[in-house]
């Protein structure tokens, strides 16, 4: 399986942005050990995408971690199923802002753009701004409910599902809702306390779309 996003950002080229981190090591692919290193060929040869991203690097301190993580990545983030990759790309993208993540606020912004979100959609998750017209009635009511999730997951009761099952979403939906929320709180803090900065990926799109 290749990403198109991934495959996409191989042919815009690298981004004019920090590299490593700066708090934390992360595991550079000169000095990976050889699991680590056959691993982030794995990572290259199945999403179509010749650098290992800054997150990855991450996990990649704890070898199993990294190799969970990246079956995680294969089998629910980066592939559709009770909700479509767009779906999750605005998930990520709107708790990656809440949680003050610039490195994965960027990248899955300009993902969510590659899956065919608007630039007004991006600002009004950057803003919480789900009154905003670029916002659905069915993603408000997606997005709301992530916020809780993010925000007070303690308080969710089954009136929060069934307003989301009013607006035709699913039980099966709300479920993988949360997983994606979840996964991202942790994404984002990982990121955040290693000190990944930016990658600079949406303005390289938006760059190269505007030619």
């Amino acid at each position: 399986m290749s990403v198109p996003e991934y495959q996409h950002l191989a042919r815009l080229g690298r981004p004019a942005s920090p590299a490593g981190s700066a708090n934390l090591p992360i595991v550079e692919e000169d000095h990976a050990s050889p699991e680590v290193a056959a691993l982030y060929d794995h990572f290259r040869q199945h999403f179509g995408r010749p650098t290992v991203p800054g997150i990855l690097k991450c996990f990649a301190t704890n070898p199993p971690l990294l190799r969970h993580m990246m079956g995680l990545s294969e089998s629910l983030l980066f592939a559709d199923g009770h909700l479509t990759r767009r779906d999750k790309e605005m998930l990520a993208t709107f708790i990656s802002f809440q949680n003050q993540c610039p490195y994965c606020a960027d990248s899955h912004a300009c993902f969510l753009r590659m899956q065919g979100g608007s630039l007004g959609l991006i600002d009004a998750l950057r803003y919480a701004d789900l009154a905003s017209p670029a916002v659905t009635p069915a993603d408000r009511a997606l997005l709301t409910f992530a916020n809780k999730v993010n925000q007070d997951s303690q308080s969710i009761q089954r009136s929060d599902i069934e307003a989301l099952t009013f607006t035709g979403w699913t039980d099966a939906q709300a479920a993988e809702a949360v997983h994606i929320v979840a996964l991202f709180a942790t994404f984002n803090r990982v990121a955040n306390a290693f000190g990944l900065p930016s990658q600079g990926l949406l303005a390289l799109y938006e760059a190269n779309s505007s030619r």
